[in-house]
């Protein structure tokens, strides 16, 4: 199950998102978390030291290597330096799992195991915005990695890739939003946080995302009626104040299990919507989304970027689904 955390700066999405991660790992389900946020806290937040989080090794750091374990033997891909974020599998394309198969390059390179309370979950991170790129490239240019990573992922209804995407309208910069079984978006009880829901959703309404709101610093009645008087239907759950989450962002969270019911309750909530979203996955959708942004792409920068023709890269014949792998 791939499950993205979005909303406005601010609004808590990657507390919300650790929150859930340590959730999932609790009960024992196998999860690797992705750090895809320009401001990198996801690991903090799931209790490493800040120069420990610092040098976790970057997917953007890998993407040579990635494009090259990726493309494999696909004989449409003629080299790695062809490859562009939104570039699908096809036939020969080497596919990654979450478990089982989590010995690939890919995650042997990148993905760091980090123990919680109960259970573990294994961090990749984008990287961080460093200042040599001030002024020549964009943070997309290193959420590139990730946007490859899920294109190439073949992931179960009993296993977890969880995402902080970046802030607010930000991940519609690439077909990424559609890459997900379930989009958590974070909004607080007010104008701004609904203004970002209502952006999200116009934006996505022509690509069945499915689309679940998190209110956040619910703090009353109040909130919550404004939430759901703004939100409507799509309000799944909401989370108040939290003296564990105050302790947690001091570096000194209780033990997971002190978290308080209210809020364990909504990330049961959560879990469950999440559980559900796998009986409407349609692996032909999801590979005909990459096929139509990675033509998207290719006409606006990628063929005048690589000299080649990136729309040749697309398997017609190809769906990626779970009959790939025993193929």
């Amino acid at each position: 199950m791939k499950i993205a955390f979005v909303g406005k700066g601010g609004s808590g999405k990657t507390t919300l998102s650790s929150l859930f991660i340590r959730h999932l790992a609790a009960a024992r389900v196998p999860v690797v978390a992705v750090d895809a946020d320009i401001n990198q806290h996801l690991g903090p937040a799931l209790g490493l030291p800040e120069d420990e989080a610092a040098a976790l090794p970057a997917l953007g750091a890998h993407l040579p290597e990635i494009k090259e374990y990726l493309r494999g033997a696909n004989p449409r891909i003629s080299s790695a330096e062809t490859m562009i974020k939104t570039t699908p599998p096809g036939e020969g394309s080497r596919l990654l799992r979450l478990t089982g198969g989590g010995t690939d390059p890919v995650h042997t390179a990148c993905a760091r195991t980090v123990a919680l309370d109960d259970g573990s979950v294994r961090l990749m991170v984008t990287g961080p915005f460093n200042e040599s790129d001030l002024g020549v490239a964009c943070y997309h240019s290193k959420v590139g990695a990730v946007e490859l990573y899920l294109n190439h992922l073949v992931d179960g209804r009993d296993e977890y890739l969880v995402v902080d995407m970046t802030a607010g309208s930000d991940s519609f910069a690439s077909g990424m939003f559609t890459r997900f079984d379930v989009t958590f978006l974070v909004a607080e009880p007010t104008r701004k946080g609904v203004a970002v829901y209502r952006q999200y959703r116009d934006y996505a309404r022509d690509f069945d995302v499915a689309l679940a709101v998190i209110g956040n610093k619910v703090q009353g009645a109040d909130d919550l009626a404004f939430l759901r008087d703004e939100v409507g239907d799509d309000l799944l759950a909401a989370v108040g104040h939290s003296d564990w989450v105050r302790a947690m962002e001091k570096g000194r969270p209780p033990h997971f299990a002190l978290l308080e019911e209210p809020n364990r309750q909504a990330l049961t909530v959560m879990h469950q919507r999440a559980d559900a979203a796998h009986g409407r996955r349609d692996w032909a959708r999801y590979t005909r989304q990459m096929a139509h942004f990675h033509r998207k792409n290719a006409e606006s920068w990628g063929n005048a970027k690589t000299g080649a023709d990136l729309a040749a890269q697309i398997d017609p014949g190809f769906v990626l689904d779970e009959a790939v792998l025993t193929a």
